[in-house]
């Protein structure tokens, strides 16, 4: 079972990590540059001259580039092994784990760790007021499991009680609120913070997308070839 979940995981960490390296460098990494050149005041967006929407963002960095892309391998595989080994428990309880059914549990994923939390607090370019991070940590963390544990309990619960616990998990978060700042500021125009979020989300449900189905297609084959070597 031990090295089922793993050769799993790491085969479908690994493969959506380098997809969602490359859907990053194509979506989100020239808006981040972007805004960093505002960070900077290489740009200046309140009281100049407009400036253009499509700067000269530089040339390729290969440390900043291939340090994303093993960041990238890194996060996923541990998606990816969160994601089996909940796999796991579920077939032991009668699911059956195949690419098709990954699809939901990705989706499922990607609610949970991106969708949830971004509700309250959205993905933030450079230069933007952010309230601390320690507390926005402690907070992203309770939401992500708050609604993994939602998400649970309405797919594999079956009675009106777990559901309405479900139904309060998801909302208490929200209604706790995120971190916010005393006060908005930040010099980055609010039509590049836009696009940064509602680009990182979209990358994101892609890659969970991809990840539930390699992962579900990965321990549909693995437990076929234990299976027969048996």
């Amino acid at each position: 079972m031990a090295s089922r979940l793993l050769t799993s995981a790491l085969f479908a960490g690994f493969c959506t990590g380098l997809i969602a390296a490359l859907l990053q460098f194509v979506f989100v990494q020239p808006v981040l540059l972007h805004a960093e050149l505002y960070e900077s005041g290489q740009l200046v967006h309140f009281g100049a001259e407009p400036v253009s929407a499509h700067p000269d963002l530089g040339g390729i960095d290969v440390m900043r580039d291939a340090l994303s892309v093993l960041f990238s391998a890194l996060v996923y595989t541990g998606y990816a092994l969160v994601l089996v080994a909940l796999m796991s428990l579920a077939e032991a309880s009668g699911a059956k784990i195949t690419a098709r059914t990954g699809l939901i549990w990705g989706i499922a994923g990607f609610v949970a760790v991106h969708f949830a939390p971004a509700i309250s607090l959205p993905p933030e370019v450079p230069g933007v007021a952010a309230a601390d991070v320690v507390a926005r940590q402690v907070w992203w963390f309770a939401t992500v499991a708050a609604t993994g544990v939602a998400l649970a309990l309405i797919a594999f619960a079956r009675s009106w009680a777990a559901w309405a616990v479900a139904v309060v998990l998801l909302l208490a978060p929200h209604l706790i609120g995120a971190p916010h700042p005393d006060s908005f500021a930040g010099t980055v125009p609010p039509e590049l913070a836009a696009m940064f979020a509602s680009r990182a989300l979209g990358v994101g449900l892609a890659a969970w997308v991809v990840l539930g189905c390699l992962a579900g297609h990965f321990w549909q084959r693995e437990g076929l070839r234990q299976n027969a070597a048996a």
